[in-house]
């Protein structure tokens, strides 16, 4: 996932590369080397969807800049939104969104199969 836009534009590769770098390891490798097993835990599967979101934007804005001017998204997509509209750095977004993560993962193990989506 996003290994793709790496390869192909700088902006991107850079967004993972400052992603690692906040969160302290290569999530991107873990993103597009898996193992898949690791990579679906949830407090590295949205750090993953929030750091290809935020690459994507990081291509796209560039085309767009001044354009947006606010942003909006459900759940894990609200972080991605706070980064595109600038009220959070792509670094803070995946330290909140990793903790997010791990809390969820937490919960999940004290309580299984207590979570109920609508």
């Amino acid at each position: 996932m996003g290994k793709d836009l790496a390869d192909r534009f700088p902006a991107a590769r850079e967004t993972f590369e400052r992603i690692d770098e906040a969160l302290g390891a290569s999530l991107s490798r873990l993103m597009w080397e898996g193992p898949e097993g690791e990579l679906t835990l949830t407090h590295n599967t949205q750090p993953a969807i929030l750091a290809h979101s935020v690459a994507v934007w990081s291509v796209v804005g560039e085309h767009l800049a001044g354009v947006a001017k606010a942003a909006a998204g459900h759940s894990l997509g609200e972080y991605s939104a706070y980064v595109t509209a600038g009220a959070l750095t792509a670094e803070a977004a995946a330290k909140v969104v990793r903790r997010r993560g791990e809390l969820m993962f937490e919960a999940g193990l004290v309580r299984p199969g207590t979570m109920a989506a609508v």
